[in-house]
């Protein structure tokens, strides 16, 4: 009854906000068209369809809107208006019941939060669809009292999921087989894309895990702070880590009074996306401003804090390389490398013909190469390769759709804080200086000394093993040649008698043959 009535609550919205003219317009059957036409009667949608769905799916709930965020990254899917429009969706949930947060943490930690924390203040700082944040202090392992910052996931969360889930796969079912562009737009893989982002973001150890693991990449870098995890403090359901002390840097107006240099804070930010992606593979995949910070503190004054690590992206080594040889034949401009690439890894159909896809991506890209490299946004000819990419059916990768919509965020915190930001240019050493260790002779080095341990093992073997291949008794030889020339001999045979048999066979045939002819003459 509660799925039923939830059904009833999501068709209504979808009523009232006209989504289902929305879906019934992609339909090429007549009939759903005409229907699609006769309900839209005596309703208001002079509002642009992008808006309304916006609008639509934060009236669903925090649910909704969250799968709206991760719809908004897959602008591969999507008409640029409608991924505009839902790019605008923010995590504006009310909190939850402070004595709730405090239960969450007695049942995690099986005591009262007055043993676990010395002080713990009830009224949370900051509220999302997942979880929310209070503020605390607490004793370290070496008695020292910590300022720190407790993230409690939402109560219930669990069985609303799997309830709002399950209405999405069903209503995915519904898009794919109805609609034209269904199959094309993969409804139901991107409901399972989301169901993996909510599954990851309800357990907080893993989100413990991605902050541990990018605070020991980023440690010589000297750029960002990412807060420590304080392990001892952390559980499924809440998460424990330092307190970080910031200016939000949206607002951009009081970081410039407090003497930070702007222009540098967006060049620091391309860096570290870039270091995070092509040196580590391994990066925060959810840069929208209300996870960063800056530090106004003297000691790491103008230094990016990063915050909330429920998704992160991975690239493995064979990502790294189809990335390192794009880039190398963007930059050479050899656009059929750049299509070979493509059919090679399966992205595109295999009877794809190289030079049409050849001809589109030079359309994408060619005019940009002719402009002052500050007129180029990366941004844009995303953009436009997505567009491509629908045409030839492109197959987008998870991994790579997250690096895409990351990048998109760097591009467009970096001209917020400096209109005059290059990207391509502030970008480009970069990727010349990480190309050249991944295609240059610093690679080979470097898988030297990873297989240096297996070397040392055989290297000291190595004496005997030629020694023994050097004094191999003549006999042993001349045994193995035997065996050889006989198995070689039995194969003869048997091939003679094949060829006999068949020989045999046919002169039989012509034989009787003969003998009837002559018997009926």
């Amino acid at each position: 009854m509660k799925r039923f009535l939830r059904g009833v609550a999501i068709l209504w919205v979808v009523f009232r906000y006209g989504l289902d003219g929305l879906v019934l317009d992609s339909f090429q059957k007549p009939w759903l068209r005409m229907i699609s036409r006769v309900v839209s009667i005596g309703r208001n949608l002079d509002a642009p369809r992008g808006q309304r769905l916006r609008e639509a799916l934060e009236r669903l709930g925090p649910i909704f809107v969250k799968f709206g965020q991760v719809l908004s990254t897959r602008r591969d899917l999507l008409p640029a208006d409608i991924a505009d429009e839902l790019a605008r969706l923010q995590d504006r949930v009310p909190p939850f019941d402070p004595d709730v947060a405090m239960a969450t943490i007695e049942r995690a930690f099986r005591r009262p939060v007055d043993e676990v924390f010395t002080s713990f203040d009830r009224t949370p700082v900051a509220s999302a669809s997942i979880a929310q944040v209070h503020f605390a202090t607490l004793r370290d392992r070496q008695g020292v009292e910590r300022e720190v910052a407790v993230k409690v996931l939402r109560p219930g969360m669990l069985p609303v999921i799997e309830k709002d889930l399950s209405l999405m796969r069903m209503m995915a079912g519904w898009v794919e087989n109805l609609s034209a562009d269904g199959k094309r737009l993969k409804p139901r893989e991107v409901v399972a894309e989301f169901d993996n982002y909510l599954h990851d973001e309800l357990d907080l150890v893993r989100e413990a895990a991605n902050a541990a693991q990018l605070r020991r990449n980023m440690q010589g870098l000297d750029l960002v702070l990412i807060p420590e995890i304080f392990w001892d403090f952390c559980h499924a359901e809440v998460m424990v880590m330092q307190r970080m002390n910031g200016v939000p840097i949206s607002q951009i107006d009081r970081l410039r009074e407090a003497g930070v240099d702007i222009p540098k804070l967006a060049r620091d930010g391309v860096t570290i996306f870039f270091t995070q992606v092509f040196r580590d593979g391994f990066f925060h995949a959810d840069m929208h401003p209300g996870n960063i910070q800056v530090s106004l503190d003297p000691a790491t004054f103008g230094r990016y804090i990063s915050l909330d690590f429920g998704i992160v992206g991975t690239l493995t080594e064979v990502d790294k390389e189809y990335l390192a040889q794009n880039f190398v034949a963007f930059f050479r401009r050899d656009y059929k490398r750049v299509a070979e690439l493509h059919i090679e890894s399966g992205w595109v159909p295999p009877e794809t013909r190289v030079n049409d896809l050849e001809s589109a991506i030079r359309a994408v890209c060619e005019p940009y190469f002719d402009r002052p490299l500050k007129e180029i946004s990366l941004g844009m000819v995303l953009m436009r390769l997505f567009q491509t990419s629908r045409r030839f059916h492109v197959e987008i990768q998870p991994q790579l759709v997250l690096l895409q919509k990351t990048l998109l965020n760097i591009e467009g915190l970096g001209r917020e804080l400096d209109p005059e930001l290059d990207l391509w240019s502030t970008a480009k050493p970069f990727l010349e200086k990480w190309m050249l260790e991944q295609m240059g002779p610093q690679r080979l080095w470097r898988e030297l000394r990873a297989e240096a341990p297996h070397y040392a093992k055989l290297i000291p073997e190595l004496p005997r093993l030629v020694y023994d291949a050097l004094r191999q008794r003549p006999a042993d030889q001349q045994q193995v040649l035997r065996e050889l020339l006989d198995a070689q001999k039995r194969t003869n045979r048997l091939l003679q008698s094949i060829i006999y048999g068949g020989v045999g066979f046919v002169l039989g045939l012509l034989a009787m043959q003969l003998f009837m002819r002559i018997r009926v003459f």
